[in-house]
C-alpha cells in the first residue's frame, strides 16, 4: 500500500510536469482556434450592402435618404475633429452629404473612398450650420468655440428677439445639407449684454459627440437643382 501510494504521488507529479511543458504548446493551439473563430464573428466583416431609407408616395416626392454607418474613428479633444465612417463611395457616399444621429447633428461628409470617409465634426473650429430657434423661427448660425463637447454657439440673433433657456435649437431650411427641423441642442445661457447688436447665446448640445457608434449620411436629392438656382446669385452685388 505504500508503495502504491508513492508511485501514485509520482505518476501526479510526472503528469503535472508534462502539463506545465506542454502548456505553451495548448496555448499556441488555443489561440490559434480563438483567432478562426473572431474571422467568423460578424463584427469583423466588412459589409457591403448599403439599406438607405427611402419612400416612393405619389403625392410627396422624397427629397432626403438616410444611410447608416457606423463610427471606426472619432476625435473631441482637438480644435479640427473629425470622424471615420465604414461606408465610402461604392455605397453612395458623396462629399458634402449631412451625417446626423438619432440625437442630432454630427457633421459633414469630407473625403471618400471606396469603403470609408471622413467626417467633418461639428466640434471643428470651421463648423457653420444655420440653426433656428424653434419656438420664434428666428435663424442664426451654429457654431463651436473650440473648447467644449458639449456647447456650441449661436450666433446672429438679434438683441429683440426674445430667447431663454431651455428654448430649443434645431436645423433651418436654409441648408441644402440638413433636413430642416433636425435637433442640435437647447439655449443653456443668454447674454443680451454685448458690444454689438447680437445676444451671445451658449448651446448645450444634444448629440453625445464622445460616444457616437452609429450615425445616419444623409443625402438631399434636390442639392444640386438647389444649388444651380443660388450659384448665379453670388455674383450679384
Amino acid at each position: 500500500n505504500s508503495t502504491n501510494r508513492v508511485a501514485a504521488r509520482i505518476d501526479a507529479g510526472v503528469s503535472f510536469l508534462t502539463e506545465y511543458i506542454n502548456l505553451r504548446s495548448t496555448n499556441d493551439a488555443l489561440s490559434r482556434e480563438n483567432a478562426a473563430l473572431k474571422t467568423l464573428l460578424p463584427d469583423v466583416a466588412y459589409i457591403d450592402s448599403a439599406i438607405k431609407s427611402q419612400k416612393e408616395d405619389t403625392i410627396y416626392k422624397q427629397q432626403y435618404t438616410f444611410l447608416t454607418a457606423k463610427v471606426i474613428n472619432n476625435t473631441v479633444n482637438r480644435r479640427s475633429n473629425y470622424l471615420t465612417l465604414n461606408k465610402g463611395s461604392k455605397q453612395g457616399i458623396e462629399r458634402e452629404m449631412g451625417v446626423i444621429s438619432t440625437d442630432g447633428i454630427v457633421g459633414i461628409v469630407k473625403d471618400v473612398s471606396e469603403h470609408y470617409c471622413t467626417v467633418y465634426s461639428f466640434l471643428h473650429k470651421d463648423s457653420r450650420i444655420s440653426a433656428r430657434i424653434k419656438k420664434s423661427g428666428y435663424i442664426g448660425s451654429m457654431v463651436w468655440d473650440g473648447f467644449d463637447q458639449t456647447h456650441g454657439r449661436l450666433n446672429d440673433i438679434a438683441k429683440h428677439v426674445k430667447i431663454a433657456k431651455g428654448d430649443t435649437i434645431i436645423t433651418s431650411s436654409f441648408s441644402a445639407i440638413f433636413p430642416e427641423g433636425v435637433m442640435i441642442g437647447v439655449v443653456d445661457e443668454v447674454n443680451a449684454k454685448t458690444g454689438n447688436n447680437f445676444q451671445d447665446i451658449k448651446v448645450k448640445l444634444s448629440t453625445p459627440f464622445g460616444k457616437l457608434t452609429y450615425v445616419y449620411v444623409v443625402s438631399n436629392l434636390f442639392k444640386e437643382e438647389q444649388r444651380a438656382l443660388e450659384e448665379p446669385l453670388k455674383n450679384d452685388r
